[in-house]
């Protein structure tokens, strides 16, 4: 960013030329002596329950758990959905934005100049920013927000071992023709550029670093020491695994869905979820890779390191395997912060979604929050883990399923498909598998009622092109508009 430039930022969000804030910017109480460097790991496709810390002893992830252990676990973080098959596209602009789902540009395709990103903000405010891996948000916003970068891959996915990167381009103009086909696995890939980063390093300002795997997304194909790792009839099938989904979701042929036949069997499903697990172990060692790098860079102690996932994904649960559906498996995702001032080894159930990280960085860095930023700082919780920062959570699909969770873990999701209105009502607290439909039960008739029109007002609250209360919810001409 021409210093010009950067100085007109530095003042439409409220910081001077040399980084300091100015009075009342801030979102929280927080101001350290110094700024922390920010570590930012983010995995592609990887449900919530996929750590060996968190409760499941079928999965290796000894350096995840190290980070469960030094640092907060929000067990019950969320992505609010998505207006694209590809979610992962949508919860990423989310995520860096700051947004609502129905708030984006081009359902998070690209990121016009007037929503300022995650990492624009910390390179606004003299942070040397760093990026590798997937971005799937547009080249423009890229360039706008980081100052260094190696192996950026702009897309959704690729073969793990044919992987399309582009080097740094400082003019930011990431021609086609300047792209290559990486050498190695993809995993592998990111994580050299980061380390190669940190052990050049050696900048006075703080870092900002975005490390952004490819993995476990499809097509799953773990170098074979991890694969070894996994005999698949050593894995369960889910709790909630099912030959077929019992009604049609509106997405029932998507390309995640042809992974497998019909009906799924549970050998196909452990095949997959030993292909998955394996994915994520290998993700796991390249995580500790970069972790003993920072150690050895001697600004562990100085650094918050988050780690989280773009979306979930079913692998055999409910029937399904892929992430266009509301269930938590596809829904919830990990989320762990550990650094300067975060509790150690705890857990929280406060409800949470990728949108806050926003917010919530801003202001352990002391930096204030851009105009536009919709999530919540999750400061509260992580002063006492028992604290909460919504009542509820809302979900979107498309136009064909709409849901949210509340604070006392009751969950609805609604349907709008072909004419047909499905709606489901689960106990989350009795039924944390999301197996029993209570919505047809006089005695939670009063619940359901309330759910629904909770569902009507967020709705309506956050733009949706949708409307609950309208027949076949309003949607106009078959094309998304408010």
């Amino acid at each position: 960013m021409r210093e010009q430039n950067r100085r007109d930022f530095l003042k439409t969000v409220g910081l001077g030329t040399a980084g300091l804030a100015l009075p009342g910017c801030f979102s929280a109480k927080r101001k350290p002596v110094k700024r922390p460097n920010i570590l930012f790991l983010f995995t592609d496709d990887q449900r919530f329950d996929t750590i060996r810390a968190l409760g499941n002893p079928e999965i290796r992830t000894p350096n995840l758990d190290r980070l469960v252990a030094r640092g907060l676990s929000f067990t019950r973080a969320h992505i609010m959905g998505g207006t694209s098959g590809a979610v992962c596209m949508p919860s990423r602009a989310m995520l860096l934005t700051g947004r609502t789902l129905f708030h984006l540009h081009r359902r998070g395709a690209a990121v016009p100049g007037d929503h300022t990103l995650l990492p624009e903000v910390f390179r606004a405010a003299g942070y040397r920013t760093f990026g590798t891996g997937k971005w799937h948000n547009g080249a423009r916003a890229y360039a706008r927000c980081f100052t260094h970068g190696g192996n950026i891959m702009f897309g959704g996915m690729s073969d793990h071992l044919s992987v399309p990167v582009h080097d740094f381009d400082p003019t930011g103009a990431y021609p086609r023709g300047s792209r290559v086909t990486g050498d190695g696995f993809s995993s592998e890939l990111f994580t050299d550029a980061a380390i190669s980063f940190l052990e050049k390093d050696a900048g006075e300002n703080p870092f900002f670093m975005y490390v952004s795997y490819t993995a476990p997304h499809d097509p799953r194909m773990a170098p074979e020491e991890y694969a070894a790792m996994y005999p698949p009839r050593s894995v369960s099938v889910p709790g909630n695994f099912l030959p077929e989904h019992p009604f049609d979701n509106g997405e029932m042929k998507i390309r995640d869905e042809k992974l497998s036949p019909w009906p799924r069997t549970p050998a196909l499903i452990r095949d997959h979820l030993a292909a998955y697990y394996a994915m994520i172990t290998h993700t796991d060692a390249q995580i500790g890779r970069l972790l003993d790098a920072l150690e050895r860079s001697g600004r562990a102690g100085e650094t918050i390191i988050v780690f989280t996932s773009d979306n979930g994904l079913a692998v055999g649960s409910h029937g399904l395997l892929g992430k266009q559906n509301l269930y938590d498996h596809s829904v919830r995702v990990p989320l762990i912060l550990c650094g300067p001032g975060v509790a150690e080894g705890r857990q929280t159930r406060g409800l949470c979604t990728l949108n806050d990280l926003f917010p919530t960085l801003c202001g352990l860095a002391g930096l204030p929050v851009p105009s536009g930023v919709e999530g919540k700082d999750l400061a509260p919780i992580m002063a006492d883990s028992r604290a909460s920062v919504h009542d509820s959570v809302f979900f979107a699909y498309k136009r064909l399923q709409r849901g949210l969770r509340t604070a006392d873990d009751w969950k609805l999701i609604c349907y709008n498909v072909r004419g047909k209105n499905p709606v489901q009502l689960f106990n989350l607290k009795e039924d944390p598998l999301e197996m029993n439909n209570l919505a047809r039960e006089a005695a939670h008739a009063a619940r359901l009622q309330e759910l629904t029109a909770l569902l009507a007002r967020r709705m309506v609250d956050l733009d949706d092109f949708c409307h609950l209360d309208r027949p076949n919810w309003g949607y106009p001409g078959g094309k998304p508009g408010k």
